[in-house]
């Protein structure tokens, strides 16, 4: 069984896992009613996106 001949570094080690780290979402804040939303999505809070309602159904 293969063994390591030396043991690994901290700075090593550490270049290793520089990509394991946690990812910050696309929050935003939203222009009409200034709570955090997704990028690019309606605001759950108030219904707008791009603003205007689309929650808002139309009447014929």
């Amino acid at each position: 069984m293969a063994v390591p001949a030396r043991k690994t570094s901290k700075s090593k080690k550490a270049k290793r896992r520089t990509h394991h780290k946690i990812m910050t979402n696309g929050l935003n804040e939203c222009p009409n009613c200034g709570e955090m939303k997704k990028s690019h999505h309606v605001c759950a809070n108030c219904g707008y996106y791009d603003g205007k309602d689309v929650t808002a159904k139309e009447e014929a």
